[in-house]
This record gives structure tokens, C-alpha cells and sequence, in this order.
């Protein structure tokens, strides 16, 4: 609470940022790479928290660049090269 915004660091900057974005309890929740700015335990913290939220009822768009994410959490990927979506793989949550 006495903390400013230029005195946390990036990855408390970004905690806050899902806390406020979650505040509303929205229905799809737009998460542009959730874990960019975090140390792997707080990630992945943050992935079982917006995958408890999809089980819940939530749709999540994730954006990422993390394959490792995209195969531990994704159900469908829309595959995008050059503004243009190359492929669409469903259900791969949990794949090899």
C-alpha cells in the first residue's frame, strides 16, 4: 500500500496488474504473457491460478511466446505468424 509503482519491480508491478484485472471477477480474463516478468515459482503460480479460473467457468486468452506454457496449459492454440493464424491446434493441454 506504501508502495509507488516506479519503486516495485517488474514482477510485482505485473502481480498487481492480474489482481486489478481480477478485481471485477470478468468472464474472459486477456492475459498478454502472464508470466513474462516473473521468476518461475511466481509463474507458475499465476498459471495454476488462471487455470483454476477456466475450471471455473472463466475463458482465458493467453498471449505467449513460452511454448512450455502453451503445452502445460493451452486447450486450443491459434498459431499466428505475420498477423495472419497459420493453424488452430485443439486440445493439447498436457501433450508432449
Amino acid at each position: 500500500m506504501d508502495s509507488y509503482p516506479n519503486k516495485m519491480s517488474g514482477g510485482e508491478q505485473q502481480r498487481v496488474a492480474i489482481a486489478r484485472a481480477l478485481a471485477n471477477d470478468p468472464e474472459v480474463i486477456l492475459a498478454d504473457e502472464p508470466t513474462g516478468n516473473l521468476d518461475t515459482k511466481t509463474g507458475e503460480m499465476v498459471m495454476k491460478f488462471l487455470d483454476d479460473l477456466n475450471r471455473k467457468g472463466r475463458t482465458i486468452v493467453m498471449v505467449t511466446h513460452d511454448l512450455d506454457l502453451v503445452k502445460k496449459h493451452a486447450r486450443t492454440v491459434f498459431w499466428i505468424k505475420d498477423g495472419k493464424v497459420e493453424k488452430i491446434t485443439k486440445n493439447i493441454k498436457g501433450k508432449k
